[in-house]
């Protein structure tokens, strides 16, 4: 009976043979494998048909650096149904002939993995993913450029180890928030309650026009401070249609020279509906718009990208004058700019969160006693300001091993909260407990990218027989697209839909209540 069994064992079997080599076992040793030797069939060239002859294509593990501008999609990881970065990526993989029909929307099949997930709408200029690749013939990146639209940018790519994998050998990710100046300012775009609160006082707010236009309007307020514009013609102030043009203004803070943020507003109302200026305490100011409500032209004070037209009392005033011919007189700045107390008392707020902590409260779907809630900062910091397109942002740059949904929005959301004083500053301390639940704000998602992703124990490891993962080599082309895409798509926005401002209107009690949380019996200075 043994022999017998042996002998069967020998035999061929039909229906045996065509499934010694399952799919779903091809699919594994694809994925898992560690051979730097795979050969696969690929394309004899880029956008063939099926009726082009193919060409045997070895495969090389590489990790592929590059950038995009997340306007328009649903984040970085695919999503059936869904419009992403990856899922473009993958297409154009395959029709540059990197990938094989066989692979294609198989992902596992060429190891694939990235070092970073970006959510919806946020942006990227050092993002890296890695995988198997045919990358013969020569002109891979050209390829990848043309079957990829003009806000997705390969910059290059590099010869990694069998083992390699972009998540898993990722040590840090940097990411940078760009925040409008104007949000720091407490009494920029103050929530209804506040505007209410200050009516008859000698110290009242106005809610922006523009902003008020969009959601409520405060009774008793709007249309209480209207002054007309410009009255370049008699003509033009009975457009409904007039452009107005403000130029910049720099002001002076404590030694440091910043761009006061004005822009060219493109209104549909009539010019004296277009600005509402604050009454100020400061004589000359008040009495200049005193005097002017009828014949004098002035000027909307620091408008934002959001067509921010808000009022500000005291030095808060944006006041310009000018003579009957056109000419400027006279231009006095918002009082408000990011000096060295501002930035010291920001920097202090946001190294709340630096070290390991528990974020539970600041991402969605995570409970507490989860161990991935716990997660490392490195560093979190706002040293610096840029003008896009003459409005002036803070880089809020955070460094951490990884980020959880929306971690990086929230920590923004309530630092900001607290400049604002819409909220104490231990509130921070507070919300990293594990034992406390707390709804923490979350700021825009427009103004977030992801800056780089660093393989710093990657290339310790492997800095004598293999290329350093970083983006030097591509620092230029890199800055170049940031300024293009991504920098001038955040302003814009902001000047478009007022984005952040709007946000700062929802920053109250009554949407977070949770702001008034308090420990150890302290109050929260509004």
């Amino acid at each position: 009976m043994e022999n017998a069994e042996t002998n069967t064992e020998k035999l061929p079997s039909p229906s045996l043979s065509p499934r010694q080599e399952p799919d779903p076992k091809r699919l594994k040793m694809s994925a898992t494998s560690t051979s730097d030797d795979e050969r696969d069939l690929i394309p004899a060239a880029a956008g063939a048909d099926s009726t082009t002859k193919r060409q045997l294509c070895k495969r090389r593990k590489i990790a592929i650096f590059f950038a995009y501008c997340g306007v328009g999609y649903q984040g970085m990881q695919k999503n059936p149904g869904a419009k992403t970065i990856e899922g473009d990526l993958e297409e154009a993989l395959f029709h540059s002939g990197a990938v094989s029909e066989r692979d294609r929307g198989n992902p596992r099949r060429y190891d694939w993995a990235r070092s970073a997930r970006t959510d919806k709408g946020v942006s990227a200029v050092g993002q890296v993913v890695s995988g198997r690749f045919c990358i013969d013939p020569p002109g891979l990146v050209e390829r990848l450029n043309s079957n990829l639209p003009t806000q997705i940018r390969i910059f290059g790519y590099k010869r990694v180890t069998a083992s390699f994998n972009a998540k898993k050998f990722c040590d840090q990710r940097r990411y940078v928030y760009l925040l409008p100046v104007f949000a720091l300012d407490s009494s920029s775009h103050r929530d209804r309650e506040s505007v209410m609160a200050s009516l008859g006082s000698g110290n009242e707010l106005v809610k922006c026009l523009e902003c008020s236009e969009r959601g409520r309007k405060v009774i008793g307020v709007m249309g209480k401070r209207t002054y007309q514009l410009g009255l370049p013609s008699n003509d033009e102030n009975a457009s409904l249609n007039s452009q107005v043009k403000v130029d910049t203004v720099v002001s002076t803070c404590n030694g440091d020279r910043h761009n006061t943020n004005l822009e060219s507003v493109e209104s549909n109302k009539t010019i004296s509906e277009s600005v509402m200026v604050e009454n100020a305490n400061s004589e000359s100011v008040n009495e200049t718009l005193v005097e002017s409500r009828t014949s004098e032209t002035v000027q909307n004070e620091n408008t934002d990208l959001s067509l921010d037209l808000d009022s500000k009392n005291d030095s808060k005033v944006m006041a310009e004058e000018r003579s009957v011919n056109g000419e400027e007189k006279l231009l006095k700045g918002s009082g408000f700019c990011y000096g060295e107390e501002e930035k010291k008392r920001f920097n202090r707020i946001l190294k709340h969160y630096v070290g390991s902590h528990n974020f539970h409260n600041f991402t969605t779907r995570t409970k507490a006693e989860d161990p991935s809630a716990r997660r490392y900062i490195i560093s979190f910091g706002a040293d610096s300001v840029v003008n896009v397109e003459g409005i002036d942002f803070l880089k809020c740059e955070v460094v951490g091993q990884s980020f959880m949904l929306h971690q990086i929005r929230k920590m923004i959301g309530l630092a900001v909260a607290v400049v604002r004083n819409c909220a104490p500053e231990s509130l921070i301390e507070t919300a990293l407990q594990k034992d406390v639940n707390i709804n923490v704000p979350t700021a825009p998602e427009v103004g977030l990218y992801l800056d780089e992703c660093i393989f710093a124990s990657y290339n310790k490891k492997w800095k004598d027989s293999h290329e350093e993962l970083s983006m030097k080599a591509y620092e230029e082309e890199a800055e170049n697209f940031k300024m293009k895409h991504i920098f001038s798509h955040i302003a814009r926005t902001e000047q478009k839909e007022g984005v952040v401002a709007l946000w700062l209107h929802s920053l109250n009690y009554r949407n977070y209540p949770d702001l008034r949380f308090l420990g150890n019996d302290e109050s929260a200075d509004r």
